[in-house]
């Protein structure tokens, strides 16, 4: 855990924390000790209820992308409810090798045992992600240009 993650004081948000900055492919499958099991997870992309959509939302990140984490930057917490805030780092399989990082936040709602029942990320897709893909990145860029003035 990072020395900002370190902020967040509570051991059922540490212990999250922890687990996405430890998720590989190879433990996936225990993201059910820190999700309940009638979850609900939401980002641009996607939009799951339970453990086995929520850990297929993952698989599929790791089959997509080389090598990607999350590194936790801060975490504010009060009562059941939590905001992290992260770079989503990767390498992408096609176009671009260099890594990538797509920072954003997420809002946690927490049941009574310290699980997650609600997860909501907020990134901006087309900033983010978009404007580094090849031929859609220039016209992304290109329609940020003509929005600014």
């Amino acid at each position: 855990m990072n020395a900002s993650a370190a902020k967040a004081r509570d051991p059922r948000v540490q212990r999250i924390i922890q687990a996405f900055e430890q998720l590989r492919a190879s433990n996936v499958e225990r993201l059910g000790e820190i999700y309940r099991a009638d979850a609900r997870f939401k980002d641009p992309f996607n939009e799951v209820q339970g453990v086995p959509a929520i850990q297929q939302v993952f698989r599929h990140m790791f089959v997509a992308l080389d090598g990607p984490r999350f590194v936790i930057r801060d975490a504010v917490c009060d009562g059941d409810q939590c905001f992290l805030s992260w770079d989503f780092l990767f390498r992408m399989r096609r176009f671009r090798r260099d890594e990538q990082c797509i920072r954003g936040g997420t809002h946690l709602r927490l049941a009574a045992d310290g699980r997650i029942c609600d997860h909501r990320d907020y990134w901006d897709a087309a900033e983010e992600l978009y404007e580094k893909l090849p031929a859609l990145g220039a016209l992304m860029r290109w329609l940020r240009r003509r929005a600014n003035g």
